[in-house]
């Protein structure tokens, strides 16, 4: 019987080391991980993250020029495009009663950097808001803005 059981025993452990074998040289070669391809964020007031937002307010600390139903056709890893409006208050004869009027825009995003608060996200760092025809008293055709972040 002890002989039987040392045969098993040895017949078990080659199984075993042959299948081992077989399995590593049969398994599929190790592949290259795929890039993981980083597309930036749109940082807005409340430090959230926003892909293609549909509104975005530019005037955080009251809420006197924003964003509004952007259409984007461009969000890649170097810009971003879109068409929309900007709602601006023209604050006459003060904020509290000026009247908020509506132009029609162009928004591109660019110069992707990495968050610092979030290492491992890229977020836009300049907007150009570029006003078609009209724009509000003082405005430039195309006006730049840092982004927060």
């Amino acid at each position: 019987m002890r002989g039987s059981l040392v045969g098993t025993t040895v017949t078990l452990a080659a199984g075993a080391l042959l299948t081992a074998a077989m399995t590593t040289a049969s398994a599929s070669p190790p592949t290259a991980p795929v890039p993981h391809r980083t597309v930036p964020v749109l940082v807005d007031c409340q430090f959230k993250k926003n892909v293609r937002p549909a509104d975005f307010i530019l005037a955080c600390g009251d809420g006197n020029s924003r964003l509004n139903g952007l259409k984007w056709v461009k969000w890649d890893s170097r810009s971003a495009v879109a068409e929309g409006v900007n709602v601006v208050n023209d604050c006459k004869p003060y904020c509290a009663k000026g009247v908020f009027r509506s132009y029609h825009v162009t928004v591109r995003l660019d110069r992707p950097a990495t968050w610092k608060k979030h290492p491992d996200v890229k977020r836009w760092t300049r907007m150009s808001v570029t006003y078609d025809d009209a724009r509000p008293k003082g405005f430039t055709q195309t006006v730049v803005y840092p982004l927060w972040g």
